[in-house]
């Protein structure tokens, strides 16, 4: 079998009336064809896992999506695999849909040609698959016939982890340059009943919360358009629950994704009349036609994909196992405990307080101090946030000793040293805003706008992304004591423009990401051992495409425990603990003035890469031996937070109670954390839970932590692991702000 397609810049045919006069005489009309070689149908089978993608190269070159879910056995059965659907309705479940041919939908790939052509019509060619370890890679060459443009899709399948990763590259090799559109990373084809859709919304202090809603016969975008702080409105992830209408973590298949870009976003969710979903995720095209000229390409982000058969808690468990092994800047290892300056201290700090801070985290067992915002600027000194972004040298009138004496003190203490920076930033008050006013993102002839009273340096320059680099090498030269960086990121992208870029301000979005991705490259080539995390407002980039060059995040600027638990339980759904900076500070707490126990707070906080955020020496000496008791005991299990598989056994989306646990890989070890939301009625006995990740027969010593008399009456005592799976694990946690800790040891 042979299709022709009409070659590009055909003329338009004209129908007359009958009888109309026609004023000259048109030219000859032809159809110029272009011939497609029919082959045989393939399979293309990939397998991550327990899972399996199933695509279908027909006769006609075209490639297709058969299924996405449980293991096949043998592929080559789908071959023959035929359904009844009505195929003319514009909606066929190409692997990688394109604007043009028969398909008509919301697109992969839409591509605007020199001529003003939208039509482009993808062919398979050829694929291949390699295997280096755990990873097999599948390369898919996909090509339009008329105007010779180049797609290859990359799947890379993850065995032990049971997670796939698509993207692709676009080429055109064409004489003329062209415009993308539409570029997404990635096109999954999901069948079922129904679908239950959790994704993530917030806020400044209120990000990761999560929202449930059940997909109808229509298009649900998730999107952010903030530039940078990306993942603070709107996080780049999803679940999808199958058939049924109610969260599982236990039961039922779950798809889950998550992708690799830390700007602009767009996932997308249509269903359509033949109750097919299908699901894009890639770069926002929002102000980004990116142009290609003759012989460019252009690479997608990854777009992570996972499939579970044991619910929402199957597929975290996925996710975490991956992004420990590959997604996260040397995931799963164990990050220090820390104090933090900034609540402690603000603006306001001598080289006293900074080393009395220090020696009062050393006696608490603490391993390491913070130096945040406020240590720089002279001509304009950083004393609030209105001056000084820019200007990154030491303010002497502070710390006149130096950064290196301050470092030196934490070492000569046995801490490890780090350093606040907003290297992407400028205020209008600044020595370097003065010098450069070219290198600042703003509309030409209108206001720029300040948020934070500060403006964004433009990453699409490539001597800001030098000068950028320049200020993470230079703290760093400040001290061979610097173990930390803690890299933050306060606003947003308003009325955007780029100096550098000119006339192409379509690619600035795109640029500014890759741009910064860019300097990361660089700072870890040099400095491949320093901790660095991402700070951005707190959650403003929560996301895989960061966390490939930062070691953690800064979950959230709210440190209030109560609200913490809604930010952790949300983030816990897409990435793991171990990047999850939790931070015990002072009451009332600082942003929504909530008073709580100390030890819901330790409680809390635990379940992350604990720290502090407070001054020491406003704790009495009852807080201050919980704090000693908390932090000591959290050294015992944080082996399991940060590299254990993750159970939430309760929901605080669904009740008045949340529980998790972390359990090893050997299943000889495991901590479980219990929390209260609510007050209980007293005739509530205790709460069971049904402990998950166990060995059934294995004995555990059950000991509750940093108590003395115990909320549960087996504590100390040991238990089979089906006991302990079966309800009897019933600790009482019947007041608000009531918590626990458990940890379990097999015998």
């Amino acid at each position: 079998m042979k299709k022709t397609l009409l070659a590009a810049g055909l003329a338009v045919l004209m129908i007359l009336p009958a009888g109309a006069a026609m004023r000259r005489k048109p030219k000859a009309f032809t159809h110029e064809t272009v011939e497609v070689p029919a082959i045989e149908a393939e399979i293309i089978a990939i397998s991550a896992g327990n899972s399996s993608l199933i695509l279908l190269a027909d006769e006609d070159r075209l490639l297709y999506t058969l299924h996405y879910g449980s293991k096949v056995a043998d592929p080559q059965e789908y071959k023959g695999y035929r359904t009844a659907r009505f195929t003319e309705n514009g909606n066929l479940n190409y692997t990688y849909p394109s604007t043009g041919g028969e398909f008509v939908g919301v697109p992969a790939l839409h591509v605007r040609y020199a001529d003003g052509n939208h039509n482009t019509d993808l062919r398979y060619q050829s694929h291949k698959t390699t295997r280096s370890g755990n990873v097999e890679t599948t390369e898919i060459f996909l090509k339009d016939y008329v105007t010779l443009l180049e797609v290859k899709l990359i799947y890379e399948a993850y065995q032990k982890e049971n997670v796939l990763i698509e993207h692709s590259v676009i080429t055109n090799p064409g004489k003329e340059p062209v415009e993308l559109l539409d570029y997404a990373s990635g096109s999954m084809y999901i069948e079922a009943d129904n679908y239950l859709l959790t994704h993530f919304h917030g806020a400044w202090a209120h990000e990761m919360q999560v929202e449930r809603e059940m997909l109808g016969y229509d298009t649900k975008v998730i999107e952010s358009l903030r530039g940078v702080q990306a993942t603070q409105s709107q996080n780049p992830s999803f679940m999808l629950s199958l058939n049924t209408r109610e969260f599982s973590e236990t039961g039922g298949e779950v798809v889950a994704g998550a992708l690799q870009w830390s700007g602009n976003f767009r996932l997308s969710f249509t269903r359509n009349e033949s109750g097919r979903v299908n699901v894009l995720g890639g770069i926002s095209p929002f102000a980004s036609a990116y142009p290609l000229k003759k012989g460019e390409s252009f690479e997608t982000p990854g777009m992570i994909w996972t499939w579970s058969a044991d619910g929402a808690g199957g597929a975290s468990r996925n996710l975490h196992r991956w992004a420990r092994n590959y997604g996260i800047y040397n995931g799963g290892s164990v990050n220090p405990t820390l104090l933090n300056s900034w609540e402690g201290a603000y603006f306001s700090f001598t080289t006293k307080t900074l080393t009395d801070m220090i020696d009062d985290a050393a006696s608490m067992g603490l391993e390491m101090f913070v130096l945040d915002d406020g240590w720089f600027g002279n001509a304009y000194p950083r004393n609030g946030d209105a001056a000084g972004l820019g200007d990154w040298q030491l303010n002497t009138s502070k710390i006149p000793e130096g950064i290196d004496y301050v470092a030196s003190y934490a070492h000569d203490k046995g801490l490890k040293f780090g350093i606040w920076i907003e290297p992407e930033m400028v205020n209008p008050a600044s020595e370097l805003a003065l010098a450069h006013p070219e290198w600042i993102v703003q509309s030409p002839g209108r206001e720029n706008y300040q948020i934070r009273n500060q403006w964004v340096l433009d990453l699409a320059n490539p001597a800001v992304q030098d000068f950028i680099y320049g200020v993470f090498d230079s703290v760093m030269q400040m001290s061979p004591s610097i173990d930390y960086v803690k890299w933050d990121c306060n606003r947003i992208i308003e009325s955007f423009y780029s100096n550098y870029l000119s006339k192409e301000q379509d690619r600035f979005y795109v640029d500014y990401v890759q741009g910064f991705y860019s300097v990361m490259r660089r700072i870890r080539e040099k400095y491949p051992s320093v901790i660095v995390q991402c700070c951005s407002s707190g959650g403003g980039r929560v996301d895989y495409g960061a966390l490939r060059y930062f070691n953690e995040v800064w979950t959230s600027d709210d440190t209030d425990a109560e609200i913490r638990v809604h930010v952790q339980y949300a983030t816990s759904l897409i990435y793991p603990a171990c990047i999850m900076g939790c931070h015990v500070s002072d009451v009332p707490n600082h942003q929504t003035r909530n008073v709580t126990p100390l030890k819901f707070r330790f409680d809390v906080a635990c379940a992350g890469r604990l720290g502090m955020e407070l001054q020491p020496k406003n704790l009495n000496e009852a807080e201050r031996a919980l704090a000693d008791r908390c932090i000591t005991s959290y050294k015992q299990y944080r082996d399991l937070v940060f590299a254990g598989d993750l159970y939430r056994l309760a929901s605080p989306e669904d009740g008045p109670w949340y529980a998790l646990m972390y359990v090893s890989q050997g299943k000889d070890r495991a901590v479980v954390f219990t929390y209260s939301t609510a007050f209980q009625v007293r005739d509530t006995g205790g709460q069971p839970f049904r402990l998950q990740g166990l060995d059934p027969a294995r004995k555990y010593k059950v000991t509750e932590l940093n108590v003395d008399s115990s909320c549960w009456w087996g504590s100390g005592r040991s238990f089979s692991g089906s006991f302990l799976a079966g309800g009897g694990f019933n600790p009482v946690i019947r007041h608000k702000y009531d918590s626990a800790i458990f940890l379990l040891e097999a015998e």
